[in-house]
This record gives C-alpha cells, sequence and structure tokens, in this order.
C-alpha cells in the first residue's frame, strides 16, 4: 500500500451507477490507484458526458433492472478480463413523502427498483466472479436513516435496510464459500472477498456546495470522501470489514 493508500494494479473494479457525482469521484480515483474499471450506467448519453475525459474507461450502458441483461453483461466482462475484483453498487435515489400516508407506491415501485432490484441483480450476476477473486470487493452506499427511520422517509429507509441486509447476506455467502482460502480448514483463513456496506447521511459534491454557497450541508459525506472509503477496502483484511457497516457520516 502506498502513503496515499493501496495499490490497485490487475485488477478490475465495475462500477454500477457510475454517471453519477459519485460513480464519477469512485471511477477517477480507482483508476488513479490502477484498477481497470468497468463504468456502468443506463443512458449512454449520460455516461459519455460523465466520464468521457477518461478514455481508459470502459463504459457499459446496461439496464440493471433487467435480470437477463445483467447476467450477459456479467458473462461478457468474465469473459473479456482477467477477473472481476470488485462490484461498487452506486445505483440508488431519494424519495420522501408527507408521512406514512403520503408513500406513494409510485416512489416505493421505483426505490424499490433502483435501490434493491440492481443489487440483486449485479450481486448474483457477479458473485461467482468476487468469489473467485483473491481481493474481491462488494460495496453499497446506505443511510443514517436506516438508523432512525422518519415517517417521512418510510419507503426510502425500508428499501435501503433490505439492500443492507441483501448485503449481510452476500458477505455471509463470502465467509461460507471462501472458507479455508488460505489453504486449510480453519474458517479464519477466509474470507478473501468482503461485502460492505458504506453508511453516510447524504453526499454533496462541488457543483451542489458552489449552487447554494450559503449552505453548510452538516454531516454531509462529500464524494471524494466516498471514493476514498472505496479504495481503501482494498488496503483493509477482508474479514475485518466483511458484512460490517461503515460510518462516513
Amino acid at each position: 500500500m502506498s502513503a496515499d493508500g493501496p495499490t490497485l494494479a490487475g485488477l478490475t473494479v465495475v462500477v454500477a451507477g457510475a454517471a453519477g457525482a459519485s460513480g464519477v469521484a469512485c471511477v477517477s480515483l480507482l483508476r488513479r490507484h490502477g484498477a481497470a474499471v468497468v463504468a456502468v450506467g443506463s443512458d449512454e448519453g449520460r455516461l459519455d458526458h460523465a466520464l468521457g475525459h477518461l478514455t481508459e474507461v470502459d463504459r457499459r450502458v446496461c439496464d440493471l433492472t433487467d435480470a437477463p441483461a445483467v447476467a450477459d453483461l456479467a458473462r461478457a466482462l468474465t469473459a473479456g478480463y482477467p477477473s472481476i475484483d470488485g462490484l461498487i453498487h452506486l445505483v440508488g435515489g431519494w424519495r420522501g413523502g408527507s408521512g406514512i400516508t403520503g408513500q406513494s407506491d409510485d416512489d416505493y415501485e421505483a426505490l424499490r427498483a433502483s435501490g434493491l432490484t440492481t443489487l440483486r441483480n449485479t450481486s448474483r450476476a457477479f458473485y461467482a466472479a468476487l468469489v473467485a477473486s483473491r481481493t474481491g470487493r462488494l460495496a453499497i452506499v446506505s443511510s443514517t436513516a436506516v438508523d432512525h427511520p422518519t415517517a417521512a422517509v418510510a419507503s426510502y429507509a425500508a428499501v435501503k435496510s433490505a439492500a443492507e441486509t441483501w448485503t449481510r447476506a452476500v458477505a455471509d455467502g463470502f465467509r461460507r464459500d471462501q472458507q479455508g482460502v488460505g489453504g486449510s480448514d480453519d474458517a479464519a483463513a477466509g474470507p478473501a472477498s468482503a461485502a460492505t456496506i458504506l453508511v453516510v447521511k447524504a453526499l454533496v459534491d462541488d457543483a451542489m456546495r458552489a449552487a447554494r454557497p450559503d449552505r453548510a450541508f452538516p454531516g454531509y459525506t462529500h464524494v471524494d470522501d466516498l471514493a476514498a472509503a472505496v479504495v481503501g477496502l482494498y488496503g483493509s483484511d477482508a474479514p475485518a470489514i466483511n458484512g460490517q457497516r461503515i460510518i462516513l457520516a
């Protein structure tokens, strides 16, 4: 590991939801640390606009709510790269409402599709590759709303909670499927891969700050700090972070 973080040369990391500010930050920092990066988004124009300046990044368009399409993507990437060593899931969104009765079905379904269905599809499709990796990492971004849900964000908090539960289940899968990866039957030898939950109150970027110079954004996590946390997962022992919630807020 260098003074600025781990060296990721030889690793391939898939960033899902790469066209947003957090995606750009993560893709940029992963590349800076030497990883090959596959940036996945649902809109080719948005991907090109956000990441076109990073010519060495492999940009792929995929509807991550479509399980067969995600499976096709995973097969293509697994065939095209020596290994798949990370899945950074940044797909999501935010919708609130006016109390419990104001949580509309449309908002709930949109949150479920973007925040949970895409995670289920991608983690299942890339699971075997992450288990096969000696340094596989799955990371999601969750919210402090899971710990302190309010009526106004009930649907959002519920979907985030479900995504956390799914991620912890993936972590259990890694632990079971990689038991003894160090060459022994001792469970302490594994896992080599880890599924981790990064928790924030909310995210902020430079454009948001520039648009609202009067606002302090208290407790918000800058997307660059999120990216640093993602890269830092590769400098941590997998058993220490597998299934863990890391609070960034």
